[in-house]
Parts: structure tokens; sequence; C-alpha cells
């Protein structure tokens, strides 16, 4: 048996903390930095996440973890004029696994502060450059380059914590945990999710285009790895909103739905060309967007106070001009780890330009859920397949 010793547990008075394996021997190494014991949380679960996004899309994959859950993930496509800008990468070189952090970090920046990153593939200087300015607890891949590993290193005054893991171990089919002294034991969910999921199309609407089979895919995927209870919206191969530990799905549903509302709302023309004083730190500005788009504006453009983040005093938007904004949006999808009990999840779904749904099915009141979907002339399609995660 081998073990890494952890600083603590989950909190600092829970000692003494490590990581082992029974049979063999670990299938990490820590290049640099101590991780402890969330950041292996985070890192085991992002791993398995990336791995089965590339399995199933033949694309490279990035995850953005935070607390055992992801706050972003995404495939490696490439990134139009807009998500370049929204995503602050400039016009500098990307590889695909370059591309794939950058949407899975852009997605919902402010949950993303501090994350865990995982990736599926090598990590080559380009993803390093975008990894570098951005506040991050760590990094696990198969492996990197000589130049992505110098640039990391670098990080956090030489305390950057970066873990290379074995990309061919396997775990045992039985997994543990422990919770009040008791043991629990269950099978693994080795489930593959891809697109044979979506056969199984409910509504009036069964046009599925390649692109709405991508997402989701990803959404799925994604739910497989979030604390349930779960709901994903993604477009173009991302993740845009995830809801994640909600008692109720509607909860679940409106949560994920912000996250998705305010990744459309920082693409309308005026956000974008926020005028920003120069030096303002990533952190701030990203909140100050935050805020900026949400129901309370005037905290950052107050008298005074909207010296600090801009150049010039901005006219926020109306809640009209939010809502013709975001009426014109369609072609996300989303995704759900267990049944929608009510239709008000697809009305809500629709107000954040869904288009396409996947969820198991099951519930006593589907034809009331497949209804509003056929209202909204939306696809869905039944998986049959509860994703809980716990």
């Amino acid at each position: 048996m081998t073990e890494l010793e952890l600083k603590y547990g989950c909190n600092p008075n829970q000692k003494p903390s490590r990581i082992f394996v029974e049979n063999g021997d670990l299938p990490i190494k820590v290049l640099n930095g101590k991780p402890g014991y969330i950041n292996f949380l985070d890192a085991f679960n992002g791993w398995q996440l990336v791995c089965e996004l590339k399995r199933a899309t033949g694309l490279p994959a990035a995850t953005s973890f935070k607390h055992v859950s992801p706050a972003g993930a995404a495939v490696g496509l490439p990134l139009d004029d807009t998500m370049r800008k929204i995503y602050f990468v400039g016009d500098q070189e990307l590889s695909p696994l370059a591309c794939a952090y950058a949407r899975a970090r852009g997605a919902d920046r402010m949950s993303s502060f501090g994350d865990w990153i995982a990736l599926s593939d090598v990590c080559d200087k380009s993803t390093a450059m975008l990894i570098k300015p951005e506040v991050s607890d760590g990094v696990i891949a198969p492996g990197y380059t000589d130049e992505a590993l110098e640039i990391l290193k670098a990080k956090k005054k030489g305390n950057y914590n970066i873990v290379e893991i074995d990309p061919a171990y396997k775990p045992d089919p039985l997994e543990r945990k422990q919770v009040f002294g008791i043991t629990f034991e269950q099978g693994r969910n080795e489930f593959v999710i891809d697109e044979h999921l979506l056969e199984n199309i409910v509504t009036e609407n069964k046009e599925l285009p390649q692109s709405a089979k991508i997402d989701l895919i990803v959404a799925l995927i994604v739910l497989k790895y979030t604390q349930s209870n779960s709901v994903c919206y993604a477009k173009g191969g991302q993740a845009i909103g995830i809801g994640a530990g909600q008692q109720s799905r509607i909860h679940c549903t409106r949560l994920a739905g912000q996250k998705a509302d305010n990744w459309l709302l920082r693409q309308h023309p005026r956000v974008m060309a926020l005028p920003f004083v120069e030096k303002i730190g990533r952190a701030d500005r990203d909140n100050t967007i935050d805020v900026f788009i949400s129901d309370e504006p005037d905290e950052v453009i107050a008298e005074g106070r909207w010296q600090k983040f801009f150049t010039e005093k901005p006219v926020p938007l109306t809640r009209e001009e939010k809502r013709a904004w975001l009426d014109q949006q369609t072609g996300v999808a989303l995704g759900s780890d267990a049944f929608f009990p009510f239709g008000d999840n697809i009305e809500r779904a629709h107000r954040s330009g869904v288009s396409y749904v996947a969820q198991p099915g099951g519930s006593i009141r589907d034809d009331n859920v497949i209804e509003t979907c056929n209202l909204y002339n939306m696809v869905m399609a039944f998986t049959g397949m509860r994703l809980f995660h716990h």
C-alpha cells in the first residue's frame, strides 16, 4: 500500500489525513506544491469527467472544479471573436486543449475563482499560459510539456499544485466511503454516456442536430460528476450554467438558468463594450460585470464609485432590454440528473433559450412535461438513466 499524507482533511481540525490505495501504488505524482484533501476530491472527480468527455466526443476536454462539483466544463472547439472577448483571451494562439479550458473557466468566472483544473490531455504551453494569470489552486493532467511545467511552477510563488495522473489507471469496480463510522459500498457508476442515450425522442419535434447532441452529452457527463440534485445548461460544446446540490429540481433549474442568462448577457454589445479602467484586476472586473448585468447594477455605478471601475459612467441595461436580448437566444441544451416532476422546469428553461432537453423520464407527470416542451417546439429525449452523484 502506498499513501500520501495530507496537511489536514476538509477542515484544519480534521487530522490525521491521507490518501491511499489498498492494493498497488497511487496513480498520481505530485510535481509541485502540496495538494490537500478537497483538492484531491476535485482532482479525481474532475479527471473522470474530462476523460468521459473526450471519450464521448473525441475532443480534448477541460473542467473547472469547486467543492466537488464543476463550475464549468467544455470540449476543445474553436473560439469565435465573441467568445474570445468575453473570455478575455485576446488574439493569442490557442490549442484545442486551451480552447477547452478557456470555455470551462470562462462560462462562470465567479464560481471558477480559486478552482481546481482537470485536463484530458498533456498540458501544453498554450493552456499553461491561460492558467498562469488565473486564481487557481491546482491542476491535474496526464502529463505536461517542459514549457508548460515551467510556467505553472512559477504560479503562487512556486507553490502551485501540479499533479500528474497515470491515464492507464483503472479503479476497483467497487467503491467505499465511511459516514459516521459506517462503511458504504456500491459499484462504481460506469454507465457510458453517448449519442445512443438520445435516441428516445418523445416530443413532436424530433430534429436533433449534431451540435445539440454534443451539447446534451456535455450536459449529461457534467451532471454525472455534479452533486445532486443537478441541472446543466450547455451550448457550443460547454456548460454555460450548472445548478448543483439543490433539494428541489425547480431551484436547480432556476439557479443554472440564472448562470446561463449571465453567460448570454455577457455577449450583449453594451456589456462587451464596458469602458473598464486599464489596470482593473481580473476578479474586480468579473465581479463588476456580474453585478452590472444583475438586477442591482447601481451597486457598481453609484455616484462617486463608478470611477473605480470605468473610464466613463456606463448606462445599465434595463430589465426590458435584458429580457429582449434573452428572448433572441435559442439552441441551448438542458440536461437533468433525474426526471422533471413538473412542466415549470421547462417553462423556466424556455426563458433561457433552451431548445433541446435530455432527462431520464419516469415521472407520473411526464405527459405534462412533454406537453410543455411541445408548446415551445422543443426536442426532448428520455434517457432512462438517473445520474445522481453524492
